[in-house]
């Protein structure tokens, strides 16, 4: 069970450290070798993950957790599966959807940090 609340308190610094911009948050939990698949399916890097919060070409306004959020224990590697709404605007356009997410956090020494994300958009009518 410790490990499952030490994960869920990981997505919620995740989650501040999204909404606030704060690239040192996410440089501690984005793995060096991270890789993160949007919702387009482009492959995007650890750091052109953080630069796009660094230089505000992502800017979120809200990302609220819809339903339940599943978190599994895998040795030293936890998967979570989770649903957000979110909203705010990227290059200056203001956007608003549902999304799934899945992400593979590893224990690093006495941290866990992302290895691997995934996000999928969802229709209204998949909900």
């Amino acid at each position: 069970m410790q490990l499952i609340e030490a994960i869920a308190r990981c997505e919620e610094e995740l989650r501040a450290a999204m909404l606030a911009g704060d690239v040192e948050a996410l440089e501690r939990l984005l793995a060096e070798d991270m890789i993160f698949v949007d919702q387009q399916g482009v492959r995007r890097s650890r750091e052109s993950d953080i630069e796009a919060h660094r230089s505000a070409l992502l800017d979120l306004s809200s990302l609220d957790f819809r339903g339940d959020r599943g978190i599994w224990s895998h040795g030293d590697v936890a998967s979570v599966v989770v649903t957000a709404d979110v909203a705010g605007t990227y290059a200056g356009a203001a956007f608003f959807g549902t999304f799934a997410y899945l992400r593979l956090w590893k224990q690093q020494g006495d941290c866990w940090q992302i290895i691997l994300a995934q996000c999928t958009a969802c229709s209204s009518s998949e909900l």
